[in-house]
């Protein structure tokens, strides 16, 4: 059981605000801090390529101030953590506060892969804050012509916001399509569709040799010699675990920090949640998911072993995420990979569904615009069902 010392979470995102809940609401008496490195309450990020960057909200606080009082949380914030010590149990602050705890979860999420080669030319954005955004947001209402480069899913809905506001984009993916790499290249060939009817200019199988300007940014040189003209570049290359305040620490970090089945690390008495933690998956093998809906299944899994308890939640679908990208919600259900046998059931010419099979079995499916349909074979998955089963 944890201590009256308490429970102390690093990071100000989703998983420590889940966290912290789930800690009340499976009865947790003792002292909950949150320590975030950003001035804001704890806010939602999976809108702000969306809503926010589109002008559409200005807020995605996942709780209100008054959430915290009333659950006795104590909120630390506007200061990183610098280094824990895990033989006295200690944090220490980027302001020298030194703090204590009983036990600790790390949930400082990810920071935004920059590209040195580029320099420090004005107009070169990431998104990975509020602040981030709301900075694209004024870049996009003076902006002309805007070069995406990356097509995962930050960049492709980057690309899709900035093309709802007017301004022409090029999306660049060194990969054959978008989401090559997630989704396979059949499906990323749909998602580049959509992104060619909504005027996007997708350039795939080509990387960029240099970004020149004088002062901001003026244009784009890809790896063919091709020149884009550009006052807008927005980098959506990936993104790394945020452990180097972990160094010298003895917590084990491969790819994030690397946790059992229940987000147990290395070191006793620590956890981890949320897109740094490289957590060990259904099937034995790790895995490090950057998604919303698996933090919080995350969250279910571990507050009750830091508790001493047993988890009664299912987990017999590990993975769920989504993609808004225009008027298409993008939908993955499973865990699909990119060399999996695609199944492309419906495909009207905007909307679409899959299947992906492994090993003869159905391992995931995505759908384009059909909730109900990806939804409805949850079971399925969750049963290894036949692929033949499924295709009827």
């Amino acid at each position: 059981m944890v201590s009256e010392q308490g429970v102390l979470i690093v990071g100000g995102g989703l998983g420590a605000v889940r966290t912290a809940e789930e800690l009340r609401r499976e009865g947790y008496p003792g002292p909950i801090t949150i320590v975030g490195a950003e001035t804001r309450l704890p806010y939602d990020r999976p809108p702000l390529t969306k809503e926010v960057l589109r002008g559409e909200r200005d807020d995605t606080t996942l709780e209100p101030r008054e959430f915290y009082d009333e659950h006795d949380i104590t909120l630390r914030l506007g200061v990183a953590a610098e280094r824990v010590d895990t033989t006295a149990q200690t944090v220490t602050l980027a302001d020298g506060t030194v703090l204590g705890y009983e036990q600790l979860v790390i949930a400082t999420g990810l920071r935004p892969r920059r590209i040195a080669a580029f320099g420090d030319l004005d107009g070169i954005r990431v998104v990975r804050s509020f602040e981030d955004s709301l900075t694209l947001r004024a870049d996009a209402a003076t902006a002309r012509r805007a070069v995406v480069i990356g097509a995962g899913f930050i960049g492709c809905e980057a690309a899709a916001s900035l093309r709802k506001l007017g301004v022409d984009v090029v999306l660049v993916e060194p990969q054959p399509t978008p989401l090559a790499t997630v989704l396979g290249e059949q499906i990323g060939g749909l998602v580049a569709r959509l992104h060619r009817d909504n005027g996007v200019d997708v350039r795939s199988g080509v990387g960029v040799a240099a970004v020149r300007g004088d002062g901001r940014v003026e244009t784009v040189v890809l790896d063919d010699g091709t020149e884009l003209a550009a006052d807008l570049v927005v980098l959506g290359v990936g993104s790394r675990p945020v452990t180097e305040w972990l160094d010298g620490s003895g917590i084990t970090v491969d790819n994030g920090v690397l946790c059992d089945a229940a987000g147990r690390t290395s070191a006793a008495n620590v956890w981890a949640v949320g897109d740094v933690a490289f957590w060990r998956g259904r099937e034995g093998h790790q895995v490090r998911m950057e998604h919303w809906s698996n933090v919080v299944t995350q969250v279910r899994l571990m507050v009750p072993a830091m508790l001493g308890r047993e988890s009664l939640h299912d987990v017999a679908v590990p993975a769920y995420f989504w993609s808004d990208q225009y008027d298409v919600k993008i939908q993955c259900l499973g865990e699909p990979e990119a060399t999996d046998t695609v199944h492309l059931v419906e495909d009207d010419g905007h909307k679409f569904l899959a299947y992906y099979e492994r090993d003869g079995v159905l391992a995931g499916v995505v759908g384009g615009g059909r909730p109900g349909k990806v939804m409805g074979v949850r079971a399925k998955i969750a049963a290894g069902a036949p692929i033949a089963e499924v295709l009827g």
